[in-house]
């Protein structure tokens, strides 16, 4: 079903801003055909209704009540809109292209990882972290490297070899001095676009800097810890000058490693080089001490492979255990840093249960009874 048979039946075609509450703010297409009933009502709209108008929507009751959940970035039905009021009511939600859990967006088409290079300084082991999470959602990356200004041309060479041997060409931007931020909008132009990152590296400059329209509080960076401070709290979708969605993320700093143990190596597109042109003898190989693996060698990031295949073994042992109640183990402390999250045997409860004051006073009232 096109836009124009959408316009035809009154309804309209849109994207999911933002969800608050049990609100969603929805921007409606500007497709020719579809607008036409648009453009008409135009002339008698209010003054404050943007253009392309924004509706602030509610959820039809029937997709309630079906379990259909409305996400940002989501392509949605609109109609009955009230143009006087700025409401519309969202009626029905289109197949999605993509879909990640955390953050909560659909129809993303590439996640942007923006880091610094220093202030704070760059951490091989939180980036390789950040990119390995990035990976895992079968989107392309784009790995964008701030703060270039406070570095040597020598220095940002190193950095970019080291870069290109992971498998990425990074882009070396400074929001503040506006070192190629263009070129790193020309990367975001008519696409759904996921900004992460640790705090304090720049993405709420990097987004001012892209929407003059955007003022997003610009969060420091602590000294004492060289990590920034969390600015951003919800999940919102603005629309970028040259087309396309720019999607600013609730900030967080140390993703977690989640994913299936199998899968891991995979995400590291050196180690897909490898595999490219060899095979593991065992189908099943987890890359470290099984015989004629091809992946297992010098490269480096193999230790950080290790630490995190240690992560998704422990992640999936905890699945398991929660899931399954006939277990004897139970998680005693959950992993920090590079650590590994600890278990221990479980206690069976009938056996340690602590006898109720009632059963104790029935137990001794039989046992008077039998002594007489």
């Amino acid at each position: 079903m096109t836009g124009e048979d959408f316009a035809a039946t009154g309804q309209l075609l849109g994207t999911v801003l933002a969800v608050q509450a049990n609100f969603y703010r929805v921007q409606l297409d500007q497709e020719d055909g579809q607008m036409r009933e648009i453009r008409e009502m135009r002339e008698q709209d209010p003054p404050h209704l943007p253009h392309p108008p924004l509706l602030l929507c509610t959820r039809r009751t029937r997709l309630k009540k079906i379990g259909q959940q409305v996400m940002v970035g989501d392509r949605v039905v609109v109609e009955e809109p009230d143009w006087a009021g700025g409401r519309g009511a969202i009626a029905e939600v289109l197949t999605r292209q993509s879909e990640l859990d955390r953050p909560a967006i659909a129809n993303v088409n590439q996640i942007l990882l923006v880091f610094a290079v220093a202030d704070p300084p760059l951490e091989p082991y939180q980036l390789s972290r950040f990119l390995i999470k990035a990976e895992s959602t079968g989107l392309d990356v784009l790995l964008c490297l701030n703060k270039s200004d406070l570095i040597s041309p020598q220095e940002q060479q190193q950095v970019s070899d080291r870069l290109l041997g992971w498998g990425y060409q990074p882009i070396f931007i400074s929001v503040k001095d506006g070192i190629n931020t263009e070129q790193a909008a020309r990367y975001l132009s008519n696409k759904i676009t996921v900004i992460a990152g640790p705090s304090g590296v720049g993405k709420s400059s990097l987004i001012n800097t892209l929407i003059a329209s955007v003022e997003l509080r610009v969060g420091e960076v602590s000294g004492k810890l060289a990590r920034g401070r969390h600015t951003t709290r919800h999940i919102e979708l603005f629309e970028l000058p040259s087309g396309g969605l720019l999607a600013d993320t609730p900030g967080f700093n140390q993703p977690d490693m989640d994913c299936n143990p199998e899968e891991l190596i995979h995400y590291f597109p050196e180690a897909r080089e490898r595999l490219a042109v060899a095979n593991c003898r065992f189908s099943d190989c987890l890359h470290r001490d099984e015989p004629e693996c091809a992946v297992r060698g010098d490269w480096e990031r193999y230790e950080h492979y290790l630490e995190f295949l240690d992560a998704a073994i422990a992640h999936q042992t905890q699945v398991h255990q929660q899931a399954d109640p006939e277990s004897t183990l139970k998680l005693k402390s959950k992993s920090k840093g590079k650590g590994q999250s600890q278990y221990e045997p479980k206690l069976e409860s009938k056996k340690y249960r602590r006898i109720s004051r009632k059963t104790q006073l029935q137990d001794l009232q039989e046992l008077y009874r039998d002594e007489e």
